[in-house]
C-alpha cells in the first residue's frame, strides 16, 4: 500500500489549498427510464466529453481535473496529466467506434497529442506525472517529483499502443501516426529504471536523482508497468525484475477469503479486504484479464473477487453509513469529504464516500451489479452526481456531500471498461501488439490472446 499512500499524500498536499467544491441539499430531478443499452451509451457519451470538449486546448491532452464551472484550480488551467491522457486516448477510440466523433476527427486530435508529446519534457524516454499543456514543460507533482514517472508513463503507453494498433493498417496519414507512436514507445528506457537491480523504480529526477526511492512491489495498480517493461523492443527488463521485485520472490501470494470470495494476491497495506478498486482497473484497461494467468494468480478471478468483496462490504455496511447498499457501492481512490483519500473496505479506509467510477469501471467483472449501481446513480441520485462530463467523482450521503468535480484518472476507466464489457475493443487492440504478446511470454503468463 505504500505506493498508494504516497500517491494519496501527494495529491492531498497538492489540494490542501483548493476549495473543495461541493453541493449539499440538492434535490434530484426525476428522469425518464431508457433501455440499459441506451444508458450505457449515454454514460459513455457524456464521459467522453471530458476528454474531447474538456481537453487542454493547445496539446489536446487530458486536464488533471475539471469542476462544474471549468478547469480547476484556476491557476492550473493548462496542466495535463500523462496517465489520465493515456486513459483518454482509449476513451477517444471508444468514441470513434460509438460514433460520437468521426475517425478523421479522432485522427486529427491524436496528431495534436503526438506533436505535443514529441516536444514535451522526457527523462530517459519517460514522461513526468504533470506537464504544462502550452509549453510541454514539467510541473512538479511533489518536491522531488519533477522528472520521470514510469507508472504514469506506462498508463500513457497503454493508451498509445492501442492507438497505434487502431491506425496501423490505415491510410498513409494514419500509418504515419502509428510510426510516430512506435518511436515514442521505443524511446522509453525501462531497463535504466532498474538501477541494475531486480526491481523497477517508480521515479527519477534530474535534480534529485533516485532520492524518492520507490521500488515498485506488488500487489497494487502497477502490473501494467512490468508487462510493458518486459515487452519493450529496445530497453526490456529481465523476468527476474518481475519475479524478484514485483512478486517479491513469491511473497505477493497470500490467500484471504471474505464473504466467500478469495483473493490469491496479498494487497499492499490492505491484506484483509483488498485495496481500492482502481487496482482492478488501471492496469487492465488494455491488458486483457480474461483468463490471464501466471504462477501467482488468475487475474480475472482475482479482480472479480476483489470487486465482489468491495460490493459486499458496502452491503454489510459495518460502519452504518447512510446510502450504502446493493445498488450503491464502490470504494476507490477519489475526492473525499476532506480532499482526497484511498477509499477501500475496512474500518480505517471506508470514510462513507462512494465513487461512481468504482462500480462503473467494474462492468466487465460484475455487469449485473454494476448496472444496478449505475441505474441508482442516474435515476435516483440524478442531478446530485450527474453533470456535463458524466457522473461526478464522489459523494457521501452520510455527510450530505456531493462534489461537483471530475478527475481524468477516474473518468477514463468508466468509458473504457464499459467499452471492454460491450465489445472488448481496447483489450483486443492492446493485446494485438506483438511486443506485448512476447513480453507476457517472457514473464511466463498464459492467455488466449497471446496466441491469437
Amino acid at each position: 500500500m505504500k505506493n498508494l499512500l504516497f500517491f494519496g499524500l501527494v495529491v492531498l498536499f497538492t489540494l490542501l489549498s483548493c476549495t473543495n467544491n461541493a453541493q449539499t441539499g440538492i434535490k434530484s430531478t426525476k428522469r425518464t427510464v431508457i433501455s440499459d443499452d441506451s444508458l450505457l451509451t449515454l454514460v459513455q457519451r457524456q464521459t467522453f466529453r471530458y476528454f474531447w470538449e474538456g481537453a487542454e486546448p493547445v496539446s489536446g491532452m487530458a486536464c488533471e481535473r475539471i469542476n462544474v464551472n471549468g478547469i480547476y484550480p484556476e491557476n492550473d488551467q493548462n496542466i495535463v496529466t500523462t496517465g489520465g491522457s493515456g486513459f483518454g486516448f482509449m476513451a477517444i477510440l471508444a468514441g470513434i467506434e460509438r460514433g460520437f466523433i468521426t475517425r478523421e476527427e479522432g485522427l486529427a486530435r491524436f496528431e495534436k497529442n503526438i506533436s505535443f508529446l514529441n516536444r514535451a519534457d522526457r527523462f530517459h524516454g519517460a514522461w513526468p506525472h504533470w506537464l504544462n499543456g502550452e509549453t510541454g514543460k514539467v510541473k512538479p507533482f511533489g518536491t522531488r517529483d519533477n522528472g520521470a514517472d514510469l507508472v504514469e508513463t506506462s498508463y500513457m503507453l497503454q493508451g498509445l499502443l492501442a492507438v497505434r494498433q487502431y491506425f496501423s493498417d490505415g491510410n498513409p496519414r494514419e500509418k504515419q501516426l502509428s510510426e510516430e507512436i512506435d518511436k515514442l514507445w521505443r524511446d522509453v528506457d525501462f531497463n535504466w529504471f532498474t538501477q541494475g537491480k531486480d526491481v523497477i523504480y517508480w521515479h527519477w529526477s534530474p535534480d534529485y536523482g533516485w532520492q524518492m526511492n520507490f521500488p515498485v512491489e506488488g500487489y497494487n495498480e502497477c502490473l501494467i508497468m512490468y508487462v510493458l517493461a518486459a515487452s519493450s523492443p529496445t530497453h526490456p527488463v529481465q523476468a527476474a525484475a518481475y519475479h524478484k521485485g514485483w512478486a517479491r520472490n513469491g511473497v505477493i501470494k497470500g490467500i484471504t477469503t471474505k464473504y466467500g470470495y478469495t483473493l490469491t494476491l496479498k494487497h499492499n497495506g490492505a491484506p484483509e479486504y483488498g485495496g481500492p478498486l482502481f487496482w482492478a482497473h488501471y492496469s487492465y484497461l488494455g491488458l486483457d484479464p480474461r483468463n490471464l494467468k501466471d504462477e501467482y494468480a488468475n487475474y480475472w478471478e482475482h479482480n472479480k473477487n476483489q470487486t465482489l468483496i468491495n460490493r459486499q462490504w458496502c452491503i454489510e455496511n459495518p460502519k452504518k453509513f447512510k446510502g450504502y447498499g446493493p445498488d450503491c457501492w464502490g470504494l476507490t481512490a477519489s475526492y473525499s469529504v476532506n480532499f482526497y483519500a484511498g477509499h477501500a473496505p475496512g474500518t480505517d479506509n471506508d470514510l462513507g464516500v462512494i465513487s461512481p467510477t468504482a462500480a462503473i469501471s467494474s462492468f466487465p467483472y460484475t455487469p449485473e451489479y454494476s448496472m444496478q449501481a449505475m441505474k441508482h446513480f442516474y435515476y435516483t441520485l440524478g442531478d446530485k452526481i450527474w453533470g456535463k462530463y458524466g457522473f461526478y467523482d464522489a459523494f457521501s450521503e452520510q455527510a450530505d456531500w456531493y462534489t461537483q468535480q471530475y478527475l481524468a484518472i477516474d473518468q477514463g476507466p468508466e468509458i473504457v471498461m464499459i467499452e471492454n464489457y460491450r465489445s472488448g475493443l481496447l483489450w483486443n487492440l492492446f493485446m494485438s501488439c506483438p511486443e506485448v504478446k512476447q513480453g507476457l511470454k517472457n514473464l511466463d503468463f498464459s492467455s488466449p490472446a497471446i496466441n491469437k
